[in-house]
């Protein structure tokens, strides 16, 4: 990890939860995984700081642990995971265009407090609402739970693992640390809930003057509190899922930019059908057929079934290959080619870089690179159909930035572009 990025990490920590959880983080980045009292050691903190600072870390998935053989607990930072915070923004913003006001609060909430029950969160984010409503109306915690439900669904929000049940016959000591585990066909399962109620709004403090004593009031309410429906599952936003959204709506403008409106549309419904399906690694989508694709269709898109199939056939001819006919069952089963679609974007990064950089006949130069990925000079200087003098000053410039690469194979100088790429992907 470079200097900058663990000077980010570290104004992210400290921005977000202080300066204690920040010593802490940024000593696990810096040094690796550590046991507990090496950590509070090297560090100079007393040992039930470090242990608080620890729970906040691991209630954000920022820190994670691992029993060793020996019975040695070692708690490791997630850098990657620490970086993201900076993407909170866009998580919020795009669940509340995909969920409206609900969903943004939902996600706000998860990101703010790491992990939570279903009924704590519902009963929070409807008390925020009604706070934003107009004297006289309160929001309904039936509502905040189907927008959850909808986000479960749908795989934004995911539960957390669980600590598995054990008989009591086993007669062992206890592990020093629990292994948590959950199912894949339980990460998104929806407790049934009866939460009956409206959002309320805070007391103003006039109203508590008047009222009991605060000591008598959290006295009473104590007495009274109920059993939690939902006590020991925890919810999370699920981070990879937001990033496949982002994903998908970068190939659906790539799409639109190259073909129409319509093509890209198409490509939106293919997505979204898979979007629950295929895993965010995967290569392919799931096999669709043309007419699970039609009955997808968003209402009111006014297309036939031959048109589609025409559109189909357009994108699967197409010499990017972003769609792959698979078969011909269903009128046409078709996929779409992940890997490939991601490939053709990031090369149309690189190009537009080094274009905005040193100008379009470096970015043609560039282009032609990354087609042969190895070249002699007196081959680009054919390719390209640039004078042998301008083409020597262009890629002096791109090999000096370590856009391209200089390999010398049977004394011949052959230029390709591994080494930009390995540069850029480390």
């Amino acid at each position: 990890m470079t200097q900058a990025e663990i000077k980010l990490c570290s104004l992210l920590l400290q921005e977000h939860f202080g300066e204690i959880v920040e010593k802490i983080g940024v000593h696990l980045i810096r040094t690796g995984s550590q046991p507990l009292r090496v950590i509070a050691h090297d560090t100079r903190t007393p040992l039930d700081q470090v242990k608080k600072a620890l729970c906040v870390l691991i209630q954000h998935n920022l820190v994670i642990y691992q029993v060793h053989k020996r019975g040695m607990v070692e708690y490791e930072a997630q850098c990657s995971r620490v970086l993201r915070m900076l993407r909170y923004p866009r998580y919020i913003y795009t669940a509340k265009t995909l969920y409206s006001d609900t969903g943004e609060l939902i996600v706000e909430e998860l990101l703010l407090n790491g992990k939570m029950t279903m009924s704590a969160l519902v009963k929070k984010v409807a008390d925020r609402l009604t706070e934003t409503m107009e004297d006289g109306k309160t929001m309904d915690y039936g509502e905040v739970s189907s927008t959850f439900v909808r986000l479960a669904d749908t795989h934004f929000v995911q539960r957390c693992p669980l600590v598995p049940a054990t008989e009591n016959s086993d007669p062992g000591p206890p592990p020093p640390a629990p292994t948590l585990v959950i199912s894949e066909k339980d990460m998104y399962l929806v407790p049934k809930l009866n939460l009956i109620g409206k959002g309320k709004r805070r007391r103003s403090s006039e109203d508590d003057a008047i009222g009991e004593p605060k000591a008598k009031r959290l006295k009473h309410t104590t007495d009274n509190k109920e059993p939690i429906p939902d006590d020991g599952i925890y919810w999370q936003a699920n981070l990879d899922r937001f990033h496949q959204h982002f994903r998908d709506q970068a190939i659906v403008s790539a799409v639109a930019n190259r073909m129409d409106q319509t093509s890209s549309e198409i490509m939106r419904t293919m997505l979204r059908m898979s979007e629950v399906t295929t895993p965010s690694g995967a290569p392919f989508t799931q096999p669709l057929s043309s007419n699970e694709i039609f009955r997808s269709l968003p209402v009111g898109y006014n297309i036939s079934k031959q048109v589609l199939d025409q559109y189909l056939t357009l994108l699967a001819d197409d010499p990017l290959e972003f769609v792959a006919k698979s078969g011909d069952s269903g009128g046409g089963m078709y996929v779409i080619n992940l890997h490939k679609v991601l490939g053709s974007l990031a090369t149309a990064t690189l190009e537009s870089v080094v274009q905005e950089r040193f100008g379009s006949r470096c970015a043609r130069i560039f282009r032609l690179v990354l087609q042969k990925k190895h070249l002699e000079q007196k081959q680009v200087e054919d390719f390209a159909m640039i004078p042998a003098k301008e083409a020597k000053d262009m890629l002096y410039k791109m090999l000096s930035e370590n856009f391209i690469l200089l390999q010398v194979t049977n004394g011949i100088v052959i230029i390709s572009q591994q080494s930009w790429t390995r540069e850029r992907n480390s």
